[in-house]
């Protein structure tokens, strides 16, 4: 878990530049992967997906062989929040499916998260997509020089609480930067005026992840994968975001 009493790490503009690009490239590769998504293909083939772009965009993954992690990205199906891995398993029609991936260009990181319908999902399963993803907007807005890191979560606490979504709490957003986890933590809730300033050349992974249950966790026998404790479906959705002089800048847009 990371340490927020750290040096938080400003980056240099060139250091933003990497940044930029590994943001452009992993943000790509998302969208290739989510062109793919059908009834029937593996979690394994959208890994090889990511092997091949990344390959080809001569550049690392962020995530193989991180904590010795075995793949590209992470796949996580319908009651998995994070850190599933990917397998021969097969996606069916009315899963959702969150993938996690990032890139590293010249040492700089990138960390990028979507969920995705399978097919044909429940309205209260397209509400969840649609709502995790504006939880993360209405966080990002928050992302300007003065604000702090209580003022993200609380941005995402208070729109989702009230819908009757589980906010899981166990997991946070991150800085990132050199490494793909720096300080600080930038946890989705909190009271405003909390927590670490925002100032210029930060750099911040922030990725709500919401439940249709409670907000409870379990960590399955694998070592990776996080599941909901009820067994409800969970999303989850992340952007690189830069904090700069006037707006926040997503870098993985």
């Amino acid at each position: 878990m990371l340490n927020n009493k750290t040096s938080i790490l400003i980056k240099t503009e060139k250091e933003i530049s990497y940044m930029r690009e590994a943001g452009n490239i992993i943000a790509e590769i998302m969208n290739k992967m989510g062109k793919a998504i059908e009834p029937g293909i593996t979690t394994l083939e959208l890994d090889n997906i990511s092997k091949k772009e990344i390959k080809k965009n001569k550049v690392k993954s962020a995530f193989l062989g991180l904590y010795d992690f075995p793949n590209t990205i992470c796949v996580s199906i319908n009651e998995e929040i994070v850190h599933g891995i990917p397998s021969s398993r097969k996606l069916k029609n009315g899963d959702i499916i969150s993938i996690d991936a990032g890139v590293i260009v010249e040492g700089f990181n990138s960390d990028h998260a979507k969920t995705f319908a399978v097919g044909d999902c429940t309205q209260k399963e397209i509400n969840l997509l649609s709502d995790t993803s504006e939880s993360l907007e209405l966080a990002i807005n928050e992302c300007v020089v003065g604000k702090f890191t209580g003022d993200i979560g609380n941005a995402v606490e208070e729109f989702i609480i009230p819908k009757g979504y589980g906010l899981v709490r166990n997991y946070t957003g991150h800085g990132i930067g050199r490494s793909l986890h720096e300080p600080p933590q930038v946890p989705n809730f909190g009271a405003p005026g909390s927590g670490p300033k925002l100032i210029p050349g930060m750099t911040l992974a922030i990725e709500p992840m919401v439940n249709l249950g409670s907000d409870g966790t379990k960590l399955c026998d694998d070592g990776w994968t996080v599941v909901t404790s009820d067994g409800a479906k969970s999303a989850h959705f992340e952007n690189t975001v830069l904090i700069t002089d006037s707006k926040p800048e997503v870098l993985t847009s």
